[in-house]
């Protein structure tokens, strides 16, 4: 990140404070600081660097001491995050020690966690769906929580404007419920994905099979190349950190953008305790922080603060920020505040083989997959009566490499031979279904259980209930159905469900509503009663849909500094 400002002001005092550096913090310091004003950004976790702090952006297989598997000292250090198979000796360096941050599992929850300056955007899958009026009337039309207290309308120009900054590479669908957006070329389906395309639409009506929508720059525009940016090489690598700033994450697009302005300034190893309330003027003035390096607790103040620590952080740092005023939680009028934890469940769907295609093959390795949108309960045609809102699938076809060799009796060069030849054609597909937000599922903080800076714990006690489990099964059905109509062989469902957070979409917890008595935030994401604190990362989602939601937050995140900008013009904050 050339240039980073690190230099904290010596009186403290900024115009704009934003906790966490990840997806939203990173959206949230480059408005602030486009739109002059002076942010500092808090980041618990150490500082990296662009490019210079991936090491092992360009290593191979074999330059790994256990070919990229976890040691075992490695599996008790990370023993709670192995348990989601996105770590590996390639990443590892980009998750949280589980040792060094401990929880309570009140039932099984596995949290997945990147804190260092980028936070998860250094690791996540890049999949990019806008919502629709579909999802954001949800909960009105069944009666489930509360209302949301924005429509699409309200968000639609803020996708457009994240979109066209991110650099989304996907294909136009045209339909309602999957709302298109600005797209970048989109990646190439191979061979058997798009037989596989056409055979489902033929035979099922209203089904459709895309290339993902990903956070890939296919085609650099001018904005992407003056950040330095430069076009996707197909290596699949992008958990290790992109050299090439192809994918979209803090470290390579927001936070250099922030930068350029000669706004910004970082302070990492910053753990905040919490946020400074003052009940005369009922405004939040700043934020106390625990130094990871001194160990002092330091003081930082503001006119604005944008909460973007993700969903399980900002929440802890909103309970633990007690005051007369407010004896459960800052902002929490509602009790709300630690409740309608969601996540989509996933890890489950079906596989086949396929006899065929033996002369085709394709290039590179492309960093992503397929995508069949909702198509239950769209309407009164695709309803059942078994569960109520949907699901959708990623998954991809590939065939067999190398590395299927490494569990083979063999011997001799035609062995070896052997190897360089391609398997056979597979195909898998993924179900991502929607959780609702129940009341129950909820974190608290647990002060008998203190972590190594002394501040208390969460306890998550969360679970998929019998909603999420028969959608479970109709996903399984409709995955075997679609490939076998496709004419795979050898179709097999699976489910390896695991506990609730391996989707690594935790969301709400201090949701969006019109009635602060029963929510945390307001239309603008605003605390109710504290109007000059923001919380624009997954804590504020009311519902959580059946898409990857962190587009949504960006766009809530981009609207949200647009407002905050316009009031303290106003002289309202």
């Amino acid at each position: 990140m050339p240039n980073l400002n690190t230099t904290v002001n010596k009186t403290h005092t900024y115009d704009a404070l934003v906790i966490g550096s990840g997806i939203s913090g990173g959206w949230a310091a480059k408005e602030l600081c486009e739109k002059g004003l002076k942010t500092l950004v808090l980041e618990r976790g150490r500082l990296v660097n662009h490019v210079e702090d991936y090491p092992t952006m360009n290593l191979d297989h074999w330059d790994f001491p256990h070919r990229e598997a976890l040691s075992h000292a490695d599996q008790q250090t990370y023993h709670i995050q192995t348990r989601s198979g996105f770590i590996n000796e390639t990443n590892k360096h980009f998750f949280n020690n589980d040792l060094d941050a401990p929880y309570t599992e009140v039932k099984r929850f596995d949290w997945i966690r990147g804190n260092q300056v980028g936070g998860r955007s250094l690791l996540w899958g890049k999949q990019c769906y806008r919502w629709s009026d579909l999802d954001f009337e949800a909960n009105a039309k069944d009666g489930i929580a509360i209302d949301w207290p924005i429509r699409y309308k309200d968000i639609e120009p803020w996708y457009t404007y994240a979109e066209k900054f991110v650099g989304i590479s996907g294909e136009k669908l045209g339909l309602s419920h999957l709302p298109d957006g600005y797209f970048l070329p989109p990646m190439e389906l191979n061979c058997l994905e798009k037989h596989v395309r056409t055979e489902l639409e033929r035979k099922f009506k209203g089904r459709h099979l895309t290339i993902g929508r990903v956070a890939h720059l296919t085609e650099p525009k001018p904005w992407h190349l003056e950040l330095g940016r430069a076009q996707c090489q197909n290596r699949n690598r992008c958990s290790r950190g992109c050299p090439y700033g192809a994918y979209f994450s803090s470290n390579a697009a927001t936070l250099p953008a922030a930068n350029k302005t000669n706004n910004f300034t970082i302070r990492p190893n910053s753990v905040v305790h919490s946020i400074i309330y003052d009940e005369q003027k009922q405004r939040a003035t700043g934020v106390r922080v625990i130094d990871t390096e001194s160990k002092e607790m330091v003081e930082f103040y503001a006119r604005i603060i944008f909460c973007n620590a993700s969903t399980l952080g900002t929440t802890s740092i909103l309970l633990n920020s007690t005051s007369k005023r407010y004896p459960n939680g800052l902002g929490n009028d509602s009790g709300e505040l630690g409740h309608n934890l969601m996540d989509h469940h996933y890890r489950l769907g079906a596989m086949g083989s396929f006899d065929g295609f033996e002369d085709q093959y394709y290039k590179g390795r492309r960093p992503n997959g397929i995508f069949i949108p909702r198509f239950r309960n769209l309407d009164e045609a695709t309803r059942t009566d078994k569960f109520i809102r949907g699901y959708d699938y990623q998954g991809a076809a590939g065939r067999g490499n190398w590395g299927g060799g490494v569990n083979q009796e063999g011997i001799g060069a035609n062995f070896k031979d052997s190897l360089f030849q391609p398997g056979g054609w597979g195909m898998s597909l993924v179900g991502f279904g929607e959780c609702l937000p129940y009341h129950d599922n909820q974190v608290t903080l647990d002060q008998n259980k203190k972590d190594k800076w002394g501040l208390p714990t969460l306890a998550i006690d969360a679970e998929f209930k019998e909603n999420e489990m028969k959608m479970r099964e109709q996903i399984k059905t409709d995955a075997v159905e679609m490939l076998e109509a496709a004419g795979l062989k050898n179709v097999a469902s699976f489910d390896y469900s695991g506990g609730i957070g391996v989707g690594v979409h935790e969301m709400g917890t201090a949701r969006m509503g019109r009635d602060p008595k029963t929510s945390v935030l307001n239309s603008n994401n605003q605390v109710h009663g504290v109007p000059n604190l923001f919380v624009t990362d997954g804590a504020c989602m009311t519902s959580s849909s059946c898409v990857n939601p962190s587009i949504t937050y960006m766009a809530l995140t981009a609207r949200a500094a647009d407002f905050a900008i316009g009031e303290l013009k106003k002289m309202n904050l």
